[in-house]
């Protein structure tokens, strides 16, 4: 487990092997959330679309066809002509 002291600032610096872990560089984004158990988590907000690939497919979920897509986004377009 990695520690870190908070500054006067309310500052803390991650211990490296946390940036590493999380591919964090300076500049790099990240947001805070409570859960329901009261843990607090780091979440890195510089994910890349390739890490996101398959984060939505469920269990026995089909995937859509380049068809289907293409016949969704033209009923959505619709709408807003």
């Amino acid at each position: 487990m990695a520690g870190a002291i908070i500054t006067t600032k309310g500052q803390i610096t991650l211990p490296q092997e946390i940036r590493d872990y999380l591919n964090l560089d300076t500049g790099s984004k990240v947001d805070f959330i409570i859960d329901e158990n009261g843990i607090v988590k780091l979440i890195p907000l510089n994910v890349s679309i390739k890490n996101l690939s398959g984060i939505l497919h469920k269990k026995g979920m089909m995937s859509a066809t380049l068809e289907d897509m293409e016949q969704t986004i033209s009923e959505g377009a619709s709408d807003w002509t």
